[in-house]
């Protein structure tokens, strides 16, 4: 079932479960029940990421262009989960060739809490969610400097393999009562998170669109043996012309992951 062959009736009341009424039965409650369960992680967070590509897994072109890969469906699907999660969490790159709002201008409900990765604090304080005012935004970074950037919030955490250190970053959030966390994009963000093992799920929007170019979906070490790759169970959704699909990964890290560890 799409995303909107569903009614206002319907998301009213995946909106009213977010703050704590039953997830309701259907095909809603079946795609966003589980981004609305309880934690299972120790750090207390439920952590989702998204990433829409082509068929041929793609994300964007060689020069970044990735404006639209996924259809109005995708869209919405998008703007959802940003109203069903407390923080909606990006990467300095999406910022810096997208300036996105990241606000849920296309589906009711309260807008998240915008953060921003950037370790080494490059972006200038210019981009639009540093400074629009429509949402509290933070800039997570390693580096110590100003309290603020921009209207922006300054979260130092420490470094990690991924730039930052992810498993930090999570308890900082869910100590400030954000525990439901939308990781948006991009690429390399994504994939740091799955790298870590820090995605309870993951949802792949795929679009009838073949670049036979382009940015990969997803980044991670180079893999020796088929085996060395993370295989899962996945339920697929129809959203307008583009297919998502559901991932439970319930915070497992691929083994080309672990492996690559071992080598080193």
């Amino acid at each position: 079932m799409a995303d909107s062959d569903d009614t206002d009736e319907d998301w009213a009341r995946l909106l009213a479960a977010r703050g704590g009424a039953p997830v309701p039965a259907g095909a809603l409650g079946a795609l966003f029940g589980p981004v609305l369960a309880p934690a299972a992680a120790a750090d207390g967070c439920v952590v989702v990421g998204r990433l829409a590509q082509t068929l041929d897994g793609r994300i964007a072109t060689a020069s970044g262009s990735s404006q639209w890969i996924g259809g109005k469906g995708d869209i919405l699907h998008t703007h959802r989960l940003r109203a069903l999660c407390d923080v909606v969490l990006v990467g300095a790159g999406t910022i810096r060739h997208d300036d996105p709002r990241l606000t849920t201008r296309e589906a009711p409900g309260p807008n998240p809490v915008r953060v921003v990765l950037d370790p080494s604090r490059r972006l200038p304080a210019t981009h639009g969610v540093f400074r629009d005012g429509a949402a509290a935004t933070l800039l997570v970074s390693a580096v110590e400097g100003p309290a603020s950037h921009g209207d922006a919030e300054v979260l130092v955490v420490p470094r990690g393999a991924a730039g930052l250190d992810l498993d930090a970053l999570l308890r900082a959030l869910a100590a400030r009562g954000l525990a439901r966390i939308f990781v948006e994009g991009g690429g390399h963000t994504v994939s740091a998170f799955l790298a870590a093992g820090c995605l309870d799920r993951l949802h792949v929007t795929v679009a009838p669109v073949l670049l036979g170019s382009g940015i990969p979906a997803f980044t991670l070490p180079e893999a020796a043996r088929i085996s060395d790759g993370l295989r899962f169970r996945w339920t697929h959704h129809a959203i307008g012309e583009d297919v998502l699909f559901d991932i439970a990964l319930d915070r497992v890290r691929p083994g080309v992951c672990t492996a690559s560890e071992g080598r080193a």
